[in-house]
């Protein structure tokens, strides 16, 4: 990488500091970028710009939209009493593909994570506690993953719901084998997560 030019080398690390993104896979962008006709080029680059410039958080749920409320915390025909808990945007949008789900949701913005410093305070748990004292949500959904930190970040909802809101359901995604999956081929945890979470047929 010391041997490309320096305005070069500035966009290659920029890109290669985006998650998922090497030195390498920021190259090729940066390459890219540099083929394309000039007015192309100085599209992407404004609508870079233009991202923050024109959305914001949805004063209800805290995901990203175009205007605050966004289009499902607005739509009447949505269940109020169903609350989706998710830890960030992109799971939102995963759940939305769907298809199936006609609640609400509350994007989080992380999970709980002491060893990278994301505390309660870090989270959106004031909105959620918010949520749940206007009184409509009887079941509370986590959408949070299965990994330590989502563990971590139920639990606390849990102990939470639990300590201050009656009548509330908490439940959580299933968790276990996937479709298509062979007993034989699952890993310790996810066969230990599916016998807990075992349904009657």
């Amino acid at each position: 990488m010391q041997n490309i030019p320096g305005p070069l080398r500035e966009v290659v690390e920029q890109l290669s500091s985006l998650p998922g993104v090497g030195p390498k896979s920021a190259l090729r962008m940066a390459l890219t970028l540099l083929k394309m006709p000039r007015e192309r080029a100085n599209g992407v680059g404004q609508a870079i710009l233009d991202l923050r410039e024109n959305l914001c958080l949805c004063e209800e749920c805290a995901c990203l939209a175009e205007a605050s409320p966004c289009a499902i915390c607005a739509d009447p025909s949505r269940e109020t009493d169903q609350l989706c808990v998710v830890p960030e945007w992109d799971a939102l949008l995963a759940m939305e593909d769907m298809g199936v789900f006609r609640g609400r949701y509350l994007v989080l913005g992380g999970l709980l994570s002491p060893l990278d410093g994301v505390s309660p305070a870090n989270l959106e748990t004031d909105r959620l506690r918010r949520h749940l004292r206007a009184g409509h949500v009887r079941e509370l959904i986590l959408a949070l993953g299965a990994t330590l930190d989502a563990e971590a970040t139920a639990s606390f909802i849990k102990n939470m719901v639990g300590a201050d809101f009656s009548g509330i359901t908490v439940s959580r995604l299933a968790q276990g084998i996937p479709m298509g999956g062979e007993v034989k081929f699952m890993d310790r945890e996810t066969l230990r997560q599916s016998l807990v979470h075992r349904q009657k047929v």
